[in-house]
């Protein structure tokens, strides 16, 4: 991870002060739909207001109002936070996923990229179908048709969507170097970033 000053090298956060007219209306936006600044991994995306503000409303959905449910979707965000080594984005998610119900266990073993020893049968068949469309680009006939059978098309649909959207912040993180928090620890370096399947 990259020190706080090489971070604002590259994209470095916009004072309020000095948003131009695009900004200024994202962050509005933004506000009014989150109730809380311009935080994060919107942060960097805000040198390109729009697709920031694009950006917010997917997830204003993918987060709070998916087919798979909030639970279920801080479980897909950790497997893709995993998958890109992106330590805020853990930081962030993974007391969210504790909060929402999903085992310290189950958060742990991702972390180390290990598939979790005790799943429910919902947390398997989302963990299931977002690491293999991680690893293989695509899922199988029986994963999907499991996670169809549970979730419907929509949730199908839904948790992909979350998988992308996670990747996109994730990249965008990363292509920042956006630091932690002070006292945020890293996520473990590991030579496959991939959580087993």
């Amino acid at each position: 991870m990259s020190s706080p000053l090489q971070a604002q090298e590259r994209l470095p956060t916009i004072p309020p002060a000095q948003y131009n007219e695009a900004q200024k209306q994202a962050a509005v936006e933004f506000e009014a739909a989150r109730k809380t600044a311009v935080f994060g991994p919107f942060e960097p995306l805000m040198h390109s207001p729009k697709l920031m503000s694009q950006a917010r409303a997917m997830g204003d959905y993918l987060r709070y109002g998916s087919a798979i449910g909030t639970t279920l979707s801080e479980l897909v965000i950790l497997v893709t936070a995993r998958v890109w080594t992106q330590d805020y984005e853990w930081y962030v998610h993974q007391p969210l996923a504790i909060k929402q119900g999903i085992s310290v266990e189950i958060t742990q073993a991702i972390a180390q990229g290990e598939r979790p020893a005790k799943m429910s049968e919902d947390e398997e068949i989302v963990y299931n179908f977002a690491t293999e469309l991680h690893q293989n680009k695509s899922v199988s006939e029986a994963t999907f048709a499991r996670a169809e059978k549970r979730f419907g098309k929509a949730g199908t649909v839904d948790i992909a969507g979350i998988c992308g959207y996670y990747t996109l912040l994730a990249m965008e993180l990363n292509l920042a170097q956006y630091p932690l928090p002070n006292g945020g620890q890293l996520l473990p370096r590991l030579p496959n970033n991939l959580p087993r399947r």
